[in-house]
Order: structure tokens, then sequence, then C-alpha cells
């Protein structure tokens, strides 16, 4: 069996293949030690780096190509960073890649979701965002605003809304951008995006998916 594992701070995103069929999920990756897997190519924050392991940027790169035309710049949000690769003509031409802010990752936003018992898929698309510069600032601005009688799910809409502007910014203002990892199945970050290009969700297997590309 081939098994390709791209361990995220909170969730790890496992591709099984036996018998040439494919198998994908999703688990928590504090329960990725119990399973006693031995990845057959591995990424991610809390995977051990042995030879088998491969640059998350590679990784989200080769991913990317199994679903893109030639130019595309694709754009990776995970736990506790953010990353983007950029390709023309089917060439490299830039990328970049963030681990130390927390303003512009999915934690924050889990974090909030279960401190306010807000449920994602309540989150709404506000007009409004928050000019986030530091996740620290960003909860500031939350509970003040909440104390002060918003509704908790608008204040972090206008959260996610600044998290949006921030991956916009970050890569540079493109027209397009295609978004890999858990932020596809966050329909207000998505419509906030959208804000300021079009947007192409490739959901959150895209760099176990690479991980696969790079063993043919």
């Amino acid at each position: 069996m081939e098994i390709y594992i791209d361990a995220g701070t909170t969730w790890t995103k496992i591709l099984k293949i036996k018998n040439n069929e494919k198998s994908y999920e999703v688990i928590p990756t504090s329960k990725l030690k119990n399973l006693n897997l031995t990845p057959t190519k591995a990424t991610g924050h809390s995977i051990i780096k042995t030879n088998n392991y491969e640059n998350e940027v590679v990784a989200l790169a080769n991913g990317a190509k199994k679903y893109l035309e030639d130019n595309f710049i694709a754009l990776d949000l995970g736990s506790r960073d953010i990353k983007w690769v950029k390709y023309q003509n089917k060439k490299f031409q830039d990328m970049d890649w963030n681990s130390s802010c927390a303003s512009a990752t999915g934690a924050t936003v889990e974090m909030l979701l279960k401190f306010y018992n807000v449920k994602a898929e309540d989150l709404i698309f506000t007009k409004e965002k928050y000019a986030i510069t530091c996740g620290i600032f960003g909860l500031e601005k939350i509970m003040d605003d909440v104390s002060n009688g918003l509704e908790p799910k608008i204040a972090i809409s206008k959260f996610i809304h600044g998290i949006a502007y921030n991956a916009f910014a970050f890569t540079k203002n493109p027209d397009k951008i295609c978004i890999s990892g858990g932020f596809c199945e966050n329909k207000c970050f998505i419509r906030c995006l959208e804000e300021y290009c079009k947007v192409i969700p490739l959901g959150r297997f895209v760099l176990v998916d690479g991980l696969k590309a790079m063993t043919n």
C-alpha cells in the first residue's frame, strides 16, 4: 500500500492507494502517532523529517499542477501558516511562506468558534473587515466588539474577511487565486476573498496529491 501524509498542526490529510484504488481521509493530528503508519512520502509540521519527507511548497506546487493549467497561483492556508506558489507557462515564477504570524491562519479561527460557540456554517459575509496586522490585536478587536453588543458570528466574520484580504495582499494582489486547505470549506472566507479576485477552491488534499505526483 502507498501512503501519503500531510501532517498539519491541527489536522492530518492522508491518501492511501491499494490496488490502484484511492481513499482520502482527514484526522486530528493528535491521533496520527497512534496509527503507526509508514508513509511512502510525507510533509507537514508534525511529521518526523526522514528520507521520505518533502518540502510543503514543493508538494503544493506538484499537487496544484494536477488541477490547473499552465498559469496559476496556488495558496495553501493552514492552521499555523500560509504559503503560495506561482507558475507561469509551466515554469516556477515566485513563492512565499509565512509561519510566524497567527493573523492569517486557521487555528485562530477554530479557537474563536469554540470560544464563542459559533458554527463555521453560521458565519456570513460582511463588507466590513478587521484590519488584522497581528492575531492578538485581532482577538482584542473581536472581544471589544462582542462586549459592546456585536453578535459573535458577525465579529468572527469580520475577522475572516481580514484574513481573506491578508491572503490576497500576501499573494501580491492577483486576478485569480486557487485555494488549498481547510479554508476551502469555509464559505464565508471564500465569499470574502471573492471581493478581491476570482477564487478556485481545490480542496484539502492538494499536498498529498502532490506527494503522489512526485513518486510517478
